[in-house]
């Protein structure tokens, strides 16, 4: 069930003097857009029975108690993990304290005071994951400044026997055939670590199309002639998990330097840790070495990507709008100019995703491009769906998916490759 969508135009991303001149200009554009957004496509909430409201009811409880089990926290942030389980469970929304770094960032937000189902999902899931990070010390001068409560868990899958299998796979890639090479390295990148390297190397681009049934939508080929209609230019990866789901996106990235698809790649990371697995440097850091450490041509590629960081070739690269709590239609200028000069973005994973169209109730059938008609350049989203929204379904797909007894929009079962340019 994989079809192409089709999209209207939009210009191409390469940096200019204009580009960088309109971008207050497209700023306006964007907020006359988002007000119609709104009209067709409400903000989702956490109502009862959603998948939102299981998320902040069941997801965010069950990871304050994985998180104290994971390392000996003392007793001053083990009463601040049970303070913030009774924020969360029964009662409003609070205010950062005053004294936690990075308190002013959240100063100006308008929702404190209410109830957590009652806001916008995105901004409720943000907040909580700040929150954790404030009530375990993370910002604060101390012993735990910087000590990342999720690495126990990025750790044992980084660690695990079947990366070691992903690893050794890679042996059979210069092999390939040039388009299942780019195929085989795109769809590792899109699925992580649930359509293995391994099986995909053994059954090229034409078995994995048979057994990765869940593409519902596959703009690939878009994606590809856009890396190849000019002289090699600068790609923004947006990167989303650590571990066995970053490295083939750090594959991927050393296949668009070695083939001339890329003359730099820069890899946009989180500052700091963020939704339990989302990247950082210090996670991409322990993928090449995993990468270094292992032979054959894994080695070959983590020794290139550590030339390539060396040399200017890979930038890594952390925004602190890539952990604020709003879309990216809100991006600062910075930012909105980064993207602009780029060849291509590739926005990684579903927080990407649902940041980069908002987080709302889109018609399934709207398309990709008018959802992401803000963005400042040609943008590629690699999604496995893991929420409720979604855009740029052909109708008969969306029939066929509604039509189904399984809950295609949450399970991690289907996935999408769409582009916009």
């Amino acid at each position: 069930m994989t079809h192409p969508s089709h999209s209207p135009g939009r210009a191409p991303g390469h940096a200019t003097g204009a580009a960088a001149a309109t971008a207050s200009a497209s700023a306006s554009a964007s907020a006359s857009a988002s007000a119609s957004a709104e009209d067709r496509a409400p903000v989702i909430v956490s109502s009862p029975g959603s998948f939102a409201r299981s998320v902040l009811d069941e997801r965010h409880p069950a990871l304050i108690e994985r998180v104290r089990r994971a390392t000996p926290y003392p007793p001053e942030q083990q009463r601040a993990l049970d303070s913030l389980l009774e924020e969360i469970t029964k009662g409003v929304i609070e205010r950062l304290d005053d004294s936690e770094p990075g308190a002013e960032r959240w100063a100006d937000e308008p929702y404190y005071g209410q109830r957590w189902p009652e806001v916008p999902f995105l901004w409720a899931e943000s907040l909580f994951y700040r929150k954790l990070l404030a009530a375990l010390g993370h910002f604060t001068p101390g012993p735990w400044q910087g000590i990342d409560p999720f690495a126990p868990f990025k750790n044992a899958e980084l660690t695990s026997s079947k990366v070691d299998e992903e690893l050794v796979a890679l042996d059979r890639l210069p092999g390939l055939p040039a388009e299942e090479q780019d195929r085989t390295l795109l769809l590792s990148s899109l699925w992580g670590n649930r359509a293995d390297l391994g099986f995909q190397l053994s059954a090229g681009a034409e078995g994995l199309g048979e057994r990765v049934t869940g593409l519902v939508v596959d703009d690939s080929p878009a994606l590809l002639e856009t890396l190849e209609a000019g002289e090699p230019g600068k790609v923004c990866l947006v990167a989303d998990n650590a571990g066995p789901e970053l490295l083939p996106d750090l594959v991927l990235a050393d296949h668009l330097l070695t083939t001339r698809r890329a003359a730099t790649v820069v890899l946009h990371l989180k500052p700091y840790p963020y939704y339990v697995s989302d990247a950082t440097t210090t996670d991409t850091l322990a993928c090449l070495d995993r990468m270094t450490g292992a032979s054959g041509h894994a080695t070959e590629v983590g020794e290139r990507l550590r030339q390539a960081v060396s040399s200017g070739r890979l930038i890594l690269r952390t925004h602190p709008f890539s952990c604020a709590p709003h879309p990216y239609e809100r991006m600062p200028s910075d930012l909105r100019e980064d993207f602009a000069s780029a060849t291509l973005t590739v926005m990684k994973g579903d927080l990407n995703y649902r940041r980069l169209v908002g987080d709302r109730h889109w018609p399934a059938t709207t398309p990709f491009a008018e959802a992401t008609a803000y963005f400042p350049g040609p943008v590629a989203a690699l999604r496995t769906l893991k929420s409720d929204v979604v855009t740029g379904l052909p109708p008969q797909v969306l029939a066929e998916l509604d039509a189904g007894e399984e809950v295609w929009r949450t399970s991690g079962t289907h996935a999408l490759v769409q582009f916009g340019a």
